[in-house]
């Protein structure tokens, strides 16, 4: 148990934690200053000076996971409390019911089928057809099931984060254009396509949207971690 503590406490732990957090609100704030900038979106500008620190230090990504795996164990209680604008919000999503539901599913069909189609017609590798299944479901549950349908996941991981953070950038921009307003519609879309990273946006656009963007997130993620294996394997 000792030993296994000492990995969180240990001076390397704490100050690749420490400067990775540090490195996440810093560019929030200049994400915030150069007013939500596409191309300096938080994730993307705290990955790339996480990744030129490692370089500069020569330590291996491995490393780098081992030192700050307490922030992978905070993922959990974080995507725990999306249930809080989620309750908030059921009321409303009781009202709704089964049109809740349908357009999720259909998002969950639509995203992925159309990523396969095209890497299919590519005649792209096996592995990476089954990789690009899952893009659209929360890292975790896409990894393991990346793994039990023939994928890589690793590759998945990579693929889920690239198309949240698209999704988190470019989805508010074509809700202005194609005139959707509804904050439920906006949620659905977001949680359905963007997974976590879709709805922490979400989140900064009202209660509403994160509630209706949780639902969409779970819904998607179980239903897709279900059925994917139950086809390929």
């Amino acid at each position: 148990m000792l030993g296994y503590l000492s990995e969180f406490i240990s001076l390397p732990a704490l100050l690749w934690t420490l400067t990775s957090v540090v490195f996440y609100f810093i560019s929030l704030r200049i994400y915030d200053v150069c007013n939500r900038l596409a191309l300096l979106h938080p994730l993307i500008l705290t990955a790339s000076l996480l990744i030129s620190l490692l370089y500069l230090f020569d330590q291996s990504l491995t490393q780098f996971q081992t030192n700050t795996q307490v922030l992978s164990m905070l993922l959990g209680p974080a995507t725990v409390a999306l249930a809080i604008p989620l309750y908030s919000q059921l009321k409303v999503l009781l009202q709704m019911n089964w049109r809740v539901l349908l357009p999720v599913i259909v998002a969950g069909i639509i995203a992925p089928l159309l990523s396969w189609t095209s890497l299919y017609l590519l005649d792209a590798p096996l592995d990476l057809q089954m990789t690009i299944l899952v893009k659209s479901i929360t890292a975790p549950l896409a990894m393991d099931t990346a793994h039990s349908i023939g994928g890589l996941p690793a590759l998945a991981a990579v693929l889920v984060v690239s198309t949240g953070i698209v999704g988190a950038i470019v989805g508010p921009s074509i809700f202005r254009i194609i005139k959707v307003n509804n904050e439920a519609a906006q949620g659905l879309a977001m949680g359905s396509i963007s997974h976590a990273i879709g709805t922490a946006r979400a989140i900064s656009i009202s209660e509403q949207c994160a509630a209706f963007s949780t639902l969409a997130l779970c819904i998607n993620g179980m239903v897709t971690s279900i059925v994917l294996p139950l086809l390929f394997t």
